[in-house]
């Protein structure tokens, strides 16, 4: 009967009706194809001068080879389809009135975000090439390097949820959540109660999930059910039945931020897979942290930033900052925090150069978590130069896939790293959801960038840096931990693996990029 009531609501719901009306437009495309098709005699010139202009903007575009050869493939052998479809990409209103939205919102945020010049010079004597990075982050991410404040690290989700329940309860001004995935179970569930009662006390709760949910996992009218709670509540850019790219740059982030002085950010999600209490790939593997001080400032601007996205009404923001400093004692000797935000919009890509300039600046090790990898020419070069120059480089995958094309676009990668001297293992329990880089017994990064063109390209993601606290060495006894459990994939595994599931992931690096 359940799952009755599931093809029901899948069939006659909102989901199916945006599908089909998305199909209309695309059979309207196809048809103006068609109609041009029939007149190309005529206009055959045309359309040859018409890509050749294409192809020329796209070689001298400001982004990725990798996507450049992703849409010079269909513009060259699709002409007609392949520009109007990269011509419809180009002019979309709604991508640029995001980013308009955002760059505003950054502007109005950055007095709050202002570097202190103690805390980077005593960074700078301690490294300089950290402190290098610091500053390519505040510069074109907005956001600074902070000293004093505390780190949990979290192994899996079900200690965070436990942790995080307790946080919000003792919460006194405000709580901000935004999470890709909300999906109703025994984890929404729990926290909802919290939310709802300490909405009652007066708190302000406001909660923000990405747009996608609103396909399967959520009513589309959720947000007014959990604004008759008291809870403030939106979607980020909800799905709706019109052609737009907009939709393909998803709110991918994991905040939670309580009175300015508390923050969580990871790989888990607010469903009742990532704490283990379902059961989907085998056991779940995630990771969070917690942070407690000035470092939670950056995560309330960033939280403030994306809620602005949709809003008219100006933000007091002076009023979320609070005291967030920890006490002199407790912030001694707890090294550097950096949380960052990556946007797609903005023209950097914060979350990989992150990712590389560990992998550059490393002496001995990187040891990386990941549930995906596919990856691109510089990334893959990040990776081999590594390994080739002495560094020990692991990465940890899953055993058990959620995304087949994913796996297999991922498989299609391991024989060149492996050969380059990367160590590859894969986590045979179950399914890996972590994003982690460990370096050196000296730094880290924890959040929600996976080592794919989404993550590193598409979407809006979030992380944070930790350099020189005791927090990175208990990620390291992690990572040992968890390689236990682990398989390494050997040059004979590669050459084993069947030819068509090869093949098939060598052919979708074509089309990588655009996935």
């Amino acid at each position: 009967m359940k799952k009755l009531k599931l093809l029901f609501r899948v069939v006659f719901g909102r989901t199916a009706f945006v599908l089909l009306f998305l199909l209309i437009q695309v059979g309207f495309l196809f048809s103006c194809i068609r109609w041009l098709s029939e007149y190309l005699v005529y206009i055959y010139g045309g359309i040859v001068m018409l890509t050749v202009l294409v192809v020329v903007h796209i070689l001298n575009e400001k982004a990725n080879p990798s996507f450049k050869i992703a849409w010079m493939v269909p513009v060259l052998v699709i002409p007609v389809f392949g520009v109007l479809l990269y011509l419809f990409v180009q002019v979309q209103i709604g991508t640029k009135v995001i980013a308009a939205r955002l760059k505003a919102a950054r502007k109005e945020t950055d007095p709050f975000l202002e570097q202190s010049q103690a805390v980077y010079r005593g960074l700078e004597k301690e490294n300089q090439g950290m402190a290098n990075l610091s500053r390519y982050v505040k510069d074109y991410g907005g956001f600074p390097v902070y000293g004093g404040t505390g780190v949990k690290y979290f192994p899996l989700g079900d200690e965070m949820f436990t942790v995080m329940k307790q946080e919000l309860l003792k919460a006194k001004a405000f709580i901000f959540m935004e999470y890709f995935i909300i999906e109703e179970g025994a984890m929404w569930n729990e926290l909802l109660a919290i939310l709802e009662q300490k909405a009652k006390e007066g708190v302000e709760v406001r909660v923000m999930y990405d747009g996608m949910c609103s396909i399967m996992l959520l009513p589309y009218k959720y947000p007014k059910k959990l604004e008759k709670k008291g809870i403030r509540c939106k979607m980020f850019s909800p799905i709706k039945p019109t052609l737009s790219t907009h939709h393909n740059n998803r709110d991918h982030r994991k905040i939670c931020v309580i009175d300015g002085y508390t923050a969580f950010t990871g790989g888990v999600n607010l469903a009742d897979e990532y704490i283990n209490r379902k059961v989907k790939f085998g056991h779940w593997k995630d990771t969070a942290v917690m942070l407690t001080g000035e470092g939670a400032r950056s995560f309330t601007m960033m939280f403030l930033q994306m809620w602005s996205v949709s809003e008219w009404k100006g933000e007091d923001y002076k009023r979320y900052l609070g005291s967030s400093a920890l006490p002199q004692k407790e912030a001694l000797g707890l090294g550097y925090v950096m949380p960052y935000g990556d946007s797609p919009l903005d023209g950097e890509n914060v979350g990989e150069l992150v990712y590389m300039d560990i992998l550059n600046q490393a002496k001995e090790y990187v040891h990386i978590m990941t549930p995906y990898l596919i990856l691109d020419n510089e990334m893959v070069t990040a990776l081999t130069f590594a390994a080739k120059r002495g560094v020990e480089v692991v990465i940890i995958m899953p055993h058990i896939p959620d995304k087949l094309y994913a796996y297999l676009l991922a498989r299609s990668y391991y024989q060149e790293l492996v050969q380059a001297g990367v160590k590859i293992y894969e986590y045979t329990p179950g399914f890996v959801h972590a994003k982690v880089f460990v370096s050196d017994n000296q730094t880290a990064t924890v959040g929600t960038i996976n080592l794919d063109f989404r993550s590193l390209y598409l979407h809006f993601e979030c992380g944070v840096l930790i350099h020189k606290n005791e927090a990175v060495e208990e990620i390291e006894k992690d990572y040992q931990e968890t390689l236990k459990k682990c398989c390494r994939i050997t040059e004979e595994d590669i050459r084993r693996y069947p030819f068509v599931k090869s093949f098939a992931g060598k052919l979708m690096r074509f089309i990588a990029p655009l996935m």
